[in-house]
């Protein structure tokens, strides 16, 4: 936040109450530094700022779940035709490096998502048709003793060229249809058969994922009450198939005025999740499954009353309290968006306000932000998807672990639009190896930090937001390169000049591990590629996922961060009290 005109012109200690301390300076380029972009300057007036860094080893602030980074696939894939490719081995492999996490299947299409056990009823209606092939791609799965990690029994195919351009020419226009039924709010029902439900779960089990399966929670009775026939009906298939699921009932409930015209208010959906768990107790697969909800849109005041009657009727019901949250109008989005420490910022007042109904009625239940993304409405192309919606998605993690929501959950792995980690040629977009990076060197503890700057001549009259942020964590101990005790920092450099950075304290003159994105290519923060420390990102030619090889600085080197950079830094051989034990 900014300083308030009383603080000393000379020193800025700020201290986070969580990992996530947005540290704010008024800060300007390095003399002489010509590779920092232009800034305006005052006539006369030089800037220059020591920042210096330092973090609390001795006990974490906060520990969020080992699956704090979890993703989501939304029925849309039913309608467009991908759920029949999740046996790639090239996504399998692009998910597995995700793990562990949970993998939502929920979506706007959720509450019109039927469920009918028949095995094949593309084959029952006769002889080859245009997409008979796509339908029945079964046929070509190659069954692995090894598969993947030595996971015997998992199904994974090696689509032919022609089936993946088949289905991306398919995928292309039904998204005109599926944009349509987005912008009407009208959408057609889905059919999930018995086949394509195990082709979810195969893909969730073999890449490491636990699966969350929210049901529809439309179907109602005259009296308003949720109907379950069709939902017992999928919870015994799938526990005659012994699949390890959690559940969800509906999707942001707030929306059911708008899609029908029939509203559930709180009290009703409490009633119906204290009957889905009563289901679930009947059915000894599911006895002890767990349960998540209700999946509420942003937290205005129509939704904070439906959540406070679910409170007092569910609240001890359900596992953890979940919500969603979506940043911009993805119909009005442009990239500077992106940049904006306000926007950035409008998260914080969601948290705070999920919180208080939370522990006003079940004091430290988790609480989980689900079906987060850049924007609604689908995203925008070649925004959304782009190195610079990376800003957004790294301090939503951030921030979300500093406040104690235990998991986030990303919209989307694929889909239909432009807020997924990877596109419909399988190839990683930058929020994806943002997210790799993220599951490779942050572990669940939570540090905070302290940090100090030293401003010579500071610039009088001009307010300047939180545009550099820094988190701490312990490293992840799933990391075998580095030593229990290490640390991780990773810092989001908004402004348009390189910031420098001063390790103290525990962290002075310990060997550094750099791990620094940029956007690779011409198109700067519009590019759909990254470098790490300057070298491309990319699967390797074998279909397997890179090395992310840091870039080792000597003991006591100052941290110099780029303009418009993210960035992450393990601090080496710390030995960290908070970080050497589970």
């Amino acid at each position: 936040m900014p300083c308030p005109s009383s603080c000393p012109p000379g020193l800025l200690a700020l201290m986070a109450p969580g990992l996530a301390l947005m540290a704010t300076f008024s800060l300007s380029s390095q003399a002489g530094d010509r590779r920092a972009l232009p800034v305006e300057k005052p006539p006369g007036v030089k800037g220059r700022t020591l920042i210096l860094l330092d973090v609390n080893t001795k006990s974490p602030v906060r520990i969020i779940s080992e699956n704090f980074l979890s993703l989501q696939l939304d029925p849309s894939i039913i309608h467009d035709g991908w759920l029949d490719f999740l046996s790639s081995r090239r996504l399998v492999t692009l998910a597995r490096g995700l793990a562990p996490a949970f993998l939502r299947f929920a979506g706007k299409r959720t509450d019109f998502l039927q469920f009918h056990n028949v095995k094949n009823p593309a084959k029952s209606r006769g002889g080859p048709g245009p997409d008979y092939y796509l339908k029945n791609y079964e046929d070509d799965i190659v069954r692995s003793d090894i598969a993947l990690d030595k996971q015997k029994g998992c199904k994974i195919a090696q689509h032919p060229d022609i089936m993946l351009e088949l289905q991306r020419e398919k995928a292309a226009q039904m998204h005109l249809v599926l944009l349509k039924e987005q912008f009407s709010n009208t959408y057609s029902n889905l059919t999930l058969t018995a086949r394509s439900l195990d082709k979810l779960y195969n893909f969730a089990d073999c890449s490491g994922l636990h699966l969350i399966f929210a049901l529809n929670a439309l179907r109602r009775n005259p009296n308003n009450s949720w109907n379950s026939s069709n939902a017992l009906s999928l919870l015994k298939y799938s526990a005659s198939k012994k699949y390890n699921i959690s559940w969800e009932l509906g999707n942001e409930p707030n929306n059911y005025r708008t899609l029908i015209g029939r509203s559930v208010n709180g009290s009703q959906l409490g009633k119906d999740y204290v009957q889905l768990r009563s289901l679930l107790q009947l059915i000894r697969t599911y006895s002890r499954a767990n349960l998540y909800g209700p999946n509420i849109g942003r937290p205005r005041k129509n939704v904070i009353s439906l959540l406070e009657g679910f409170m007092k009727v569910a609240g001890s019901t359900v596992d953890a309290v979940t919500w969603q949250h979506y940043y911009i109008d993805g119909r009005v989005a442009k990239v500077t968006d992106f940049l904006k420490t306000r926007l950035l910022d409008t998260l914080s007042d969601q948290i705070r306000k999920i919180q208080k109904v939370v522990n006003t009625y079940t004091p430290g239940k988790k609480i989980w932000l689900e079906g987060v993304g850049a924007t609604s409405s689908g995203g925008m192309n070649n925004l959304s998807d782009s190195y610079a919606a990376g800003f957004l998605w790294l301090n939503t993690l951030g921030l979300l672990a500093s406040r104690g929501i235990d998991v986030v959950v990303r919209h989307s792995f694929l889909d239909h639009g432009h807020n997924h980690l990877v596109d419909h040629n399988f190839n990683p977009l930058p929020d994806y190896w943002l997210s790799l990076l993220y599951k490779r060197l942050i572990g669940p503890k939570v540090l905070a930090i302290h940090v100090a700057g030293l401003q010579r001549k500071p610039r009088p009259g001009r307010v300047i937001r939180d545009k550099l942020r820094i988190y701490a964590h312990c490293t992840s101990y799933h990391n075998h390169n580095y030593v229990r005790g290490s640390i991780t920092l990773y810092i989001i450099n908004l402004h348009r000049s390189r910031k420098k950075i001063k390790l103290a304290g525990t962290l002075r003159d310990k060997i550094v591990h750099q791990y620094l994105l940029q956007p690779y290519g011409k198109d700067g923060l519009h590019s759909k590629s990254v470098q790490l420390n300057g070298q491309p990102l990319a699967m390797v030619d074998d279909g397997t996922l890179p090395e992310l090889k840091p870039r080792p600085l000597r003991a006591g080197r100052t941290l110099v961060i780029p303009p418009l950079t993210m960035s992450f830094y393990v601090v080496k051989n710390v030995n960290a009290l908070a970080c050497r034990y589970r």
